[in-house]
């Protein structure tokens, strides 16, 4: 357990350090797109393009890091005022149902950048499938976190 632990904290300092950079790429394209529109009237193509595959890593990224760090948005008011056994037992659930939402954007994941990856991004010369990498290790980040905190509620070493 402590290497899985050991594990997911590192793969979720990178997805953290991958979506802030991203966050930062995404501002950086923007003003780049917003200056050279308006200032040069010289729009380039490509960055509507690049801004969305940012905002797809800032977005998954993010959220696979919030799964990890229990900051995903929960509504445990009414667990709360259950005995540790029903919260215990809300937890575990709400692990098996992220754990299976995971494995789901996994498995699309995969099938759309296999069914994109003929057509590409005209304005970035790239696959379409690109775009479905992101979700795709996202889905691996949160299957993994997911079962971490899976396994640590059933072995009774974390507190949810």
């Amino acid at each position: 357990m402590k290497l899985l632990s050991s594990l997911s904290a590192l793969l979720a300092r990178a997805a953290l350090i991958a979506a802030g950079a991203s966050l930062a790429g995404l501002g950086l394209v923007v003003i780049y797109g917003v200056v050279m529109r308006y200032v040069f009237n010289d729009a380039p193509p490509f960055v509507e393009q690049v801004a969305l595959l940012l905002v797809i890593c800032v977005a998954m990224f993010g959220a696979s890091v919030g799964v990890r760090e229990t900051g995903h948005i929960g509504l445990d008011s009414l667990v709360k005022l259950l005995p540790p056994a029903g919260q215990r037992a809300c937890a575990v659930l709400g692990d098996v149902l992220v754990l299976g939402f995971a494995v789901v954007l996994v498995w699309g994941s995969v099938e759309m950048f296999e069914a994109t990856w003929p057509n590409s991004i005209p304005t970035l010369g790239i696959s379409e499938a690109y775009r479905y990498v992101p979700p795709l290790v996202a889905g691996v980040l949160v299957s993994l976190f997911s079962a971490e905190r899976l396994l640590a509620a059933l072995t009774n070493r974390m507190e949810h």
